[in-house]
């Protein structure tokens, strides 16, 4: 087995996990959840029944009904003498559960390819015979990509040189890449909550304790904690979302990358700025400049959101004392990025303006339809005022999230619970609602969760469904 998870972190991973009666079905389900979300990875040991009901209060018995009923559904197995894990993809998750025609998932924001790409790709394909004499792969970045990346960045005001950047496979391949070269296992570092969570995947992965950040949709990054937080900790790194941050859609505000710059500054904290949303404005503005433009920071950047998830290119434009150690780092885990995919993208970058006016337009036709559907279908819920990005973060008037995604999974509509978004558990009241499908299914995920939601209400114990503001007595 690869991994074990103690009864504390998976009570921590759980939250507010009794969501509906029987309470066996209800931890069952939200075992299920963190499996399908790939919070508990394949092979991970469980905790024994004793440790786990003494970690979440409750009976012996209804731990042991919880992992018969995963047993039965194929998402552990328990052995003799060994203990209960999960079990992979494959196994544990049976037909019922597995993605379908008819169903909708929601589950990832990335929007339909842009509409000129497939030409773009047959105009490179063109000089494929030149391409095809080379390597196929560069590990820095072709020169004429990584001017293209720069130009890009001194345009919109933060002067850049070619040796500044590096082109990766994709932004996910660029975050585990600086995460394994600047920390060291054991150090800190700062992560906003909630937040994207294969960075916080990453950040683990390289032994890091995070640190979180608070950031909300109406109070947005709280400096406060930021500051106090930086300063007492003093992480080596904190990664941030500056421009339409995801899931909750704020962007910095000049005073909140003022303080948090100020803070990492005073603390030898580097910032990592994740940038891959920040150009999906879809309100009418002009282009914003670069945010913390006069910080010294590392960004990470990527075609995923603005042209198609499925062209893994992404970049980090960093000092070239750094970019150098990255490239030696790089080998360990990948030997580059492939060319076919760096010359599509050099053709990309000069329809930049193109490509950025067809995403506002699709984006806007997709927000605009799911915050009219869930204003209507649930209008208890609270459905924020977003200008960009590729997702509203909705509050629920109960903490049940995770049980109406469960719910909702059980009608084809695959979607991520709140939970999944924070890095030390919590959000049990939030849902993640991309709106980069198109408006007619929107409307349809819409209307299944407003069917789903007060039988999602009338299944959990009094104390989960209370309201805001009501008194738990």
């Amino acid at each position: 087995m690869d991994s074990r998870i103690t009864a504390r972190m998976l009570s921590l991973a759980l939250g507010g996990w009794r969501t509906r009666e029987p309470a066996y079905e209800a931890l069952a389900d939200g075992i299920r959840l963190l499996c399908l979300d790939n919070r508990l990875a394949p092979r991970t040991a469980l905790p024994a029944e004793r440790e786990l009901a003494h970690a979440l209060a409750i009976s012996r018995t209804t731990v042991a009904a919880a992992y018969r009923s995963l047993r039965e559904t194929g998402h552990i197995e328990s052995l003799r003498g060994s203990g209960s894990v999960t079990l992979p993809l494959g196994r544990r998750v049976p037909p019922r559960d597995a993605v379908g025609v008819d169903d909708l998932d929601l589950s990832q924001a990335s929007p339909a390819a842009w509409p000129g790409l497939a030409g773009i790709m047959s105009e490179t394909a063109l000089d494929t015979a030149a391409l095809v004499a080379r390597s196929g792969y560069d590990i820095v970045g072709s020169a004429e990509l990584r001017t293209a990346i720069a130009d890009r960045y001194t345009a919109r005001g933060l002067p850049t040189a070619p040796d500044e950047v590096m082109v990766t496979t994709g932004a996910q391949s660029a975050i585990h890449l600086l995460a394994q070269t600047l920390l060291r296992r054991g150090e800190r570092a700062a992560i906003e909550t909630p937040t994207y969570p294969h960075a916080a995947e990453a950040l683990r992965m390289a032994g890091a304790r995070l640190v979180s950040i608070p950031v909300s949709v109406d109070a947005g990054w709280d400096i406060d904690r930021a500051a106090q937080a930086i300063a007492r900790t003093r992480p080596a790194i904190a990664y941030l979302m500056p421009d339409f941050q995801n899931p909750t859609g704020r962007s910095m505000s000049l005073r909140e990358q003022d303080v948090i710059a100020r803070a990492a500054a005073d603390a030898g904290t580097v910032l990592l700025l994740d940038e891959t949303t920040g150009e999906l404005a879809i309100d009418a503005r002009a282009v914003s400049a670069v945010a913390l433009a006069d910080v010294p920071a590392v960004r990470i950047g990527s075609l995923g959101k603005t042209v198609w998830g499925g062209l893994r290119v992404g970049w980090i434009r960093a000092e070239p004392t750094l970019i150098r150690r990255l490239v030696a780092a790089r080998p360990s885990r990948e030997l580059g990025t492939p060319e076919f995919e760096q010359a599509v993208s050099v053709r990309l970058l000069r329809r930049m303006p193109e490509v950025l006016a067809q995403r506002a337009l699709l984006l806007r036709e997709g927000r605009d339809a799911l915050v009219d559907a869930l204003r209507t279908a649930v209008p208890e819920w609270r459905v924020p005022e977003v200008a960009g990005g590729v997702c509203v973060w909705v509050e629920l008037d109960a903490p049940l999230s995770s049980g109406l995604v469960m719910a909702a999974r059980a009608r084809g509509l695959h979607l991520s619970a709140g939970p999944r978004f924070s890095p030390d558990g919590g959000h049990e009241r939030h849902l993640r609602i991309p709106f980069t499908a198109p408006p007619e299914d929107l409307r349809r995920a819409v209307a299944i969760l407003g069917d789903i939601w007060p039988a999602v209400r009338a299944a959990a114990p009094a104390a989960a469904s209370t309201p805001w503001g009501a008194a738990v007595v």
